[in-house]
């Protein structure tokens, strides 16, 4: 792993400076040109990726791989995944609580900006940075021109100033000895995550199966009317519903040969709650 001189930092109520959320969307605003008007935007994770960039030019942050105007948990998720990785490649000592940011809670991403402010005023290390051009002009909002590598705030920058850089480097020194033990802990965060991702997936799967599961039910509804029991095409779409593939076991007391030519008024083919014809 590359070494990139990073300053890892503890945010508590003692360390961090008692910002509000408006002066942390200035900040996150005028730094990246964005246009956020809520912190719960943040759980996104792309601006995190950006400020990434922005950070370490160094460390060759895609960004690319980063969805800037995602919608979507799991496209969160895909953000926050890359953010995680670029914190493990780039030596951050800093486990992300990705299944709590997902959520776009204010309380749980209105922490996370805290720590993440200190974090970016102990490594910005000053310059030039074009936002947009950066995100290859992705429209995420409207800006003019390039602007300053932070475009910090007056406040944010006083104490940045007057930081003793002996305290930073005992900071970073402390920091990395707990190196093995920052690094268990992101493992087990990606784990968390691989579960969530699949508990995700999981869920659109039912939804999607209960979705067309509904659309064949109401076919079968309609193939058995009275007026269609003689239909040759009707028989034709009722065979092709019922069929099963080789090792297929349909449960007991269904399917068969009289059972497919019943109608409403006769015996019942198959139970409204029974999925698996269709599966």
């Amino acid at each position: 792993m590359a070494d990139y001189s990073v300053v890892n930092v503890m945010s508590t109520n003692q360390t961090t400076d008692n910002l509000s959320r408006a002066d942390m969307l200035l900040w996150v605003n005028q730094s990246l040109n964005l246009k956020y008007t809520k912190i719960e935007e943040m759980c996104s994770g792309a601006a995190y990726a950006q400020f990434l960039d922005l950070l370490f030019p160094t460390a060759l942050i895609s960004l690319k791989k980063v969805k800037f105007n995602s919608k979507l948990e799991h496209e969160y998720i895909q953000n926050w995944k890359y953010v995680q990785g670029c914190f493990k490649k780039i030596g951050i000592d800093k486990v992300i609580p990705i299944d709590r940011l997902i959520k776009g809670r204010f309380q749980d991403n209105f922490e996370f900006i805290q720590w993440f402010k200190k974090f970016f005023e102990a490594n910005y290390q000053g310059g030039e940075y074009d936002p947009i051009s950066a995100r290859q002009g992705v429209k995420v909002s409207t800006g003019s021109g390039p602007v300053k590598k932070t475009a910090p705030t007056q406040r944010a920058a006083q104490p940045r100033a007057a930081r003793p850089p002996a305290q930073r480097v005992g900071a970073a020194g402390a920091t990395r000895n707990n190196n093995q033990a920052a690094r268990e802990n992101v493992e087990v965060a990606e784990l968390k995550l691989k579960v969530n991702e699949t508990e995700i997936a999981i869920a659109s799967l039912e939804k999607e199966r209960d979705f067309y599961f509904e659309k064949l039910r109401n076919i079968e509804v309609i193939c058995q009317e009275p007026e269609n029991k003689d239909n040759d095409g009707i028989s034709r779409i009722l065979e092709i519903l019922y069929a099963t593939e080789d090792g297929f076991e349909a449960p007991e007391g269904e399917g068969g040969e009289e059972e497919e030519q019943a109608f409403p008024g006769e015996e019942g083919l198959i139970d409204d709650g029974d999925e698996g014809q269709y599966y």
